[in-house]
Order: structure tokens, then sequence, then C-alpha cells
């Protein structure tokens, strides 16, 4: 992904959002966001699941074909499912559903075990961008024992980095670097040579990203310390997710209160 790879170099922040149909992609198209995602986390704000883990490749086909018909220019990334990583043939399967069938530029994977590795070089060698992700990976939320922040104690941070090394190194093109410390966030953006998109990563990201049902403060519940209604005091979806644009970009958004230190 030149582009990216030129937004990093150039210092210009590079603006990722989530969106899981067609109306909302023209939204996010018409803002300017560079990356449209079509995240698993819709397993949650879409059909109401209490994790991503149910969310099966057949509905990710199924939303990102229905995001590619909303947009025109904007790159689309959409997430891998729960064990879609499972052999390198089935990661090839779904990467090229995801693709070929439904439209995306890009696959996105969580974590960086051996067989993730060895999913993402396989990808990449049959020109399937992939989008890495770590930290906080939602998909290891049993793992973890819930949705906590990584990377607090060194041992953990020194993991991190090492694993982010290694998904450049596998191919990556980008990576999401997700609930770990703002000093951590910082850390991985300036050790890589690839784009470090953040969520809750702090303000030093090469870029952000947000569900989008999150940042207009409609997802039920108590809203993730990193992300701010964007909707609130605004007349229309289109203000707030041109809002969040402008703020990414300036770098206005995250603040520290958006943060973990």
């Amino acid at each position: 992904m030149p582009g990216l790879h030129a937004m990093k170099t150039e210092g210009r922040k590079i603006v990722m959002l989530t969106a899981y149909d067609a109306s909302f992609a023209a939204q996010v198209e018409q803002a300017g966001v560079d990356i449209a995602l079509v995240g698993d986390s819709l397993g949650m704000v879409v059909q109401g699941q209490r994790s991503t883990l149910p969310v099966t490749l057949d509905h990710m086909v199924y939303h990102t074909s229905l995001v590619a018909r909303g947009l025109s220019a904007t790159l689309l990334a959409a997430d891998m499912p729960f064990m879609a990583d499972r052999n390198v043939s089935y990661a090839l399967e779904a990467g090229a559903r995801l693709v070929g069938e439904a439209g995306a530029a890009m696959v996105k994977l969580e974590g960086a075990a051996p067989h993730v590795l060895e999913a993402i070089h396989a990808l990449t060698e049959r020109v399937i961008p992939v989008c890495a992700h770590l930290g906080l990976t939602p998909q290891s939320v049993h793992k973890f024992g819930g949705y906590k922040v990584q990377g607090r104690a060194q041992d953990a941070a020194e993991r991190v980095v090492n694993e982010a090394l290694a998904v450049q190194q596998a191919g990556a093109s980008i990576l999401v670097l997700e609930g770990v410390p703002t000093p951590l966030g910082e850390r991985v953006t300036k050790a890589l040579d690839i784009p470090v998109i953040g969520i809750g990563a702090g303000p030093h990201c090469d870029g952000q990203v947000l569900v989008v049902y999150d940042m207009l403060g409609i997802t039920p519940g108590k809203r993730p310390k990193f992300s701010k209604d964007f909707l609130a005091g605004r007349g229309s979806v289109s203000e707030a997710i041109a809002a969040y644009v402008s703020d990414v970009r300036s770098g206005a958004f995250p603040a520290a209160e958006h943060s973990y230190n």
C-alpha cells in the first residue's frame, strides 16, 4: 500500500473507520476516511453478540460486499473471522473470498503466533495484502480474561514490540495496535517501517481507527475509554464523521483522556 506508507513517511495521519453496510460506507467515503474496515466487531454492535467469536466467514463476506457497494475509491479492509487462520489452506480460501467475492482490498488477521505469521506470509505471497492486529486482540478475549489493556509490564511490552516486528517481517502492509499504553504505542510506531493504526494506543501512532457506532455514541452500554462521541453537539452523522476525520488529521484525537498511561 504505497499511499499509506507515504503518509507515514510524510507524517500525515491515516484515518480508518468501520462500516458494515452500503449507507455507512458512503458516509465514510464522503468524509474522506482513508480506510473503511469491515470489522468482526459487527458481531457485537450489529448482531448483538457478547464477543466477536460467533462471527462467521459468510457473515464477513456478506457485510464486506455491502460496504464495497457503497465505496468507489476508499481502501476497503475486512477482518478474517475467528479461526480463519486455522491453517494456511483455509486462510487462503477465506482471503480469496473476502477479496475476490466480496471486494475487499486487504484482510486483517489478529495475533502473531507461528501459524498466523505463516498465514500472513502465504496471503501476501499470493498478492492479498494483510493488515496485522496486535495488543488487545478481541478474538483472544477468553485468553486475556476480558478486554484488558495489554503491554503494561516490561516483558509484555517487549513481547508486543517483537510481535510487531514479526508481522512486518511476515509481510503485513499495516498494523492495527489496540489497547496498549501510550509509550508502547509510540515505541512500536517508531520501530516499524509499516504504518501503525492505533485504537487506544495513544496519539503517536501513524493513524487512528474507531468503531463507527462507538464514535456516534449509539453502541449500547459503556463507551470504551479510547472512543469519543463525535455526534454529541452535531446535527448529523456526516458532520460527526467529518469531525472525527478532522480531529485525527490534526492530532486533536485521541487526547489524553482517550489513552492509557
